[in-house]
């Protein structure tokens, strides 16, 4: 029986259609999922949604009797000064969506996927947060937490660093989401990141971490983009550590080699109930 924490991602079977891939996780046992909605790498809720896309995702939700707890969506790039979230028909649907579903929260990204910024680091920053700060506005009156992936190996905000620069910048009720596939691939560590956002951290996606093992024990700090270069998660990376090396605060356990679940643990922070997802 699978732990009552633990929730699956309908990412981590991108390649079947919703139902199927809802049939695949009631049948792991699973009770809770998140529902993907990546340009490019998952379209289970449609990256283009419309109001009959809507009630047909809602619908499919339901009739699988799995809780939805999130949506990791995108509603552009935040960080573009064209984008126009105040007035986003998609993320009305999303909202929409997360209501009619029962979701908690909307995942969004810290910026385009591109790590070089359009105007200058601090402006593209800022305009992320201005942004997220818009849509977290627009969720309230549903009733929908905002919540944001502040480390993607592939999107502007691709190590720890750029994370925490933009995280001071987000209102406090804006969550962190904590995946441990691009805060590995960025050559960090799971326990810095723990302790860099605390009690922020509201959801954390445990997939695709590496191929090899996780150590959980001192590990050299995060890449820095302009002084490294960085391959997949399943591969390898240089960098420059951009500050000392790490050592934790205790001695955990590591994962075994050749780790890779097929689904993507979630866990909510100390300030509320928590829920892993795989």
């Amino acid at each position: 029986m699978i732990d009552s924490r633990l929730g699956c991602s309908t990412i981590s079977f991108r390649h079947l259609e919703l139902e199927k891939a809802l049939d695949e996780i009631v049948t792991l046992g699973f009770e809770e999922v998140d529902l993907g909605s990546l340009p490019g790498v998952c379209t289970h809720v449609p990256t283009t949604l419309s109001t009959s896309d809507v009630a047909r995702v809602a619908a499919g939700a339901a009739n699988s009797g799995m809780t939805v707890r999130s949506i990791n969506c995108d509603v552009g790039d935040l960080n573009h000064p064209g984008i126009d979230v105040a007035n986003s028909t998609h993320l009305t649907r999303l909202l929409e969506l997360a209501t009619a579903v029962g979701a908690r929260a909307l995942v969004l990204p810290n910026g385009a996927i591109e790590h070089t910024p359009i105007e200058t680091l601090g402006a593209d920053l800022d305009r992320v947060a201005a942004n997220v700060d818009i849509a977290l506005e627009r969720a309230q009156p549903y009733g929908i937490d905002i919540w944001i992936e502040s480390l993607h190996v592939f999107r502007l905000c691709c190590n720890l660093s750029r994370a925490a620069a933009l995280t001071s910048r987000l209102p406090p009720e804006v969550d962190i989401v904590m995946d441990f596939s691009h805060l590995v691939a960025a050559g960090d560590h799971p326990v810095r990141f723990a302790e860099t956002f605390g009690d922020r951290i509201t959801h954390v996606h445990i997939r695709d971490a590496t191929r090899g093992r996780i150590e959980l024990h001192p590990h050299p700090s995060s890449t820095n983009p302009e002084t490294s270069t960085s391959a997949s998660a399943a591969g390898t990376s240089t960098s420059t550590p951009e500050s000392r090396p790490y050592t934790p605060r205790r001695s955990t356990a590591t994962t075994p080699s050749n780790s890779k679940p097929a689904t993507s643990p979630t866990t909510n922070a100390p300030r509320r109930p928590r829920t892993l997802h795989t």
